[in-house]
């Protein structure tokens, strides 16, 4: 993957004027402003001494020269590249992040739209259309974001950095082929800031292992408004890391009262048979469904909601390998299929409030004029800093912190 370490794209996000829906969105101006290359010396003597390992692994002179022409030293990549939202975030955040309620409406309408290709699709690499929608839908919003940061900037910035240089250097080659074949241009060759590209956030060594030519036009187009080839692309990637036809992801379960939690995680899997033992049910009532060897989640604790997963959830980590990625996904495929929202409650957070009037003090904070973004329920940077703006502006302590107290206030 890109910034996750494994095989793909980034975060974390169809059909556009191809299917009627809404048009691409481009980062928003302070973002594309932020991403501009940045004078960097010592960046320079690396990229000087990287053309010489290129030229040895058979990249041309004409491609590296116009694959750097307008690259260069992007700073907030490496930034990025250390705060990642699905490792630093709660589930319940997360979720609030890549699959909001007016998300998902979105998202039925768009792979409605788009079912006879999904269902196609589908059938050749056995893989759910609903699962290759919410793998889009989390990657780009739908098609909707797939990032404008040149991938060339992105990736050698990357490999400058070090941390990963190894892995992005190779990703750098990757992309310095694509542009050698023809496949796309310096000027399209954009995505996120990790270098993952198109719908479904390959990064360029997944690309050239898995990308396919499904409306056969002879080329592995993953960047247009079509989305058909990133959609086959990313079932092709699942089917050969391992998915099962006809496994679920999970379900989301009840646990018995007093139940013993030292069995759960995915180091420790048993058979849908010993979970139905233990008195695990699934949350909306009914049989457990088959899930071979499952492991039990509980990411909020045990009183938050619980999940069963089966082997084919650790296929979708190898697309990301943290956990709430793989939840986000499994959760965001039901809810393409018509599914209501979780059942289990995630109660109140370490300050005492609940989603709801989380949203609800952001609301307020923006009422009062003190820019908290969207009222989402997920308390950033962004929350903190208004909150101590209108605590500062009332004479107030300055917190930045969100409190029931703050919360009457506005």
């Amino acid at each position: 993957m890109d910034r996750r370490g494994f095989t793909l794209g980034a975060a974390g996000l169809v059909a556009l004027s191809a299917c009627g829906a809404a048009p691409r969105a481009p980062l928003p101006a302070a973002d594309a402003a932020t991403f501009r290359p940045q004078p960097n010396p010592a960046y320079d003597a690396w990229v000087a001494a990287f053309r010489g390992r290129a030229a040895a692994q058979g990249i041309s002179a004409a491609t590296l020269e116009a694959a750097f022409s307008n690259a260069g030293f992007v700073p907030e990549v490496i930034e990025r590249d250390r705060n990642q939202a699905e490792f630093k975030r709660s589930l319940e955040d997360y979720l609030a992040l890549v699959a909001p309620e007016d998300k998902i409406a979105f998202g039925r309408t768009v792979v409605a739209r788009l079912s006879g290709t999904l269902s196609a699709i589908a059938d050749r690499y056995g893989v759910p259309a609903q699962i290759i929608g919410a793998v889009w839908g989390v990657e780009s919003y739908f098609g909707t974001r797939r990032g404008e940061i040149p991938v060339v900037s992105a990736t050698s910035t990357l490999a400058f950095d070090g941390r990963r240089g190894r892995f992005f250097e190779a990703n750098l080659i990757e992309a310095l082929r694509i542009l050698q074949r023809g496949d796309t241009t310096p000027a399209q060759l954009r995505g996120s800031w990790a270098g993952a590209m198109g719908h479904t956030q390959f990064i360029p060594t997944t690309y050239a292992l898995h990308a396919v030519d499904f409306d056969g036009d002879g080329r592995r187009d993953v960047w247009s408004d079509d989305p058909t080839d990133a959609l086959a692309s990313t079932a092709n990637f699942l089917r050969e890391n391992g998915w099962r036809p006809g496994l679920p992801w999970g379900v989301e379960v009840r646990l018995p009262g007093g139940f013993d939690t030292r069995g759960t995680g995915r180091g420790n899997r048993r058979p849908t048979s010993a979970w139905r033992s233990l008195g695990v049910v699934p949350a909306r009532g009914g049989a457990l469904p088959e899930l071979g060897d499952a492991a039990l989640l509980t990411p909020s604790g045990t009183t938050g909601p619980a999940f069963l997963v089966s082997r084919n959830f650790d296929t979708i980590l190898r697309y990301n390998p943290s956990e709430n990625y793989g939840l986000g996904v499994g959760i965001l495929s039901d809810r393409l299929t018509g599914a209501g929202p979780l059942v289990g409650d995630f109660g109140p957070d370490a300050t005492g409030l609940r989603q709801s009037e989380r949203k609800a003090l952001q609301a307020g904070l923006n009422r009062a004029g003190f820019d908290a973004g969207s009222p989402d329920g997920v308390i950033g940077d962004k929350t903190r800093a208004a909150i101590a703006a209108f605590q500062r502006a009332r004479g107030l302590p300055v917190t930045g912190v969100p409190s029931r107290e703050l919360l009457a206030q506005l």
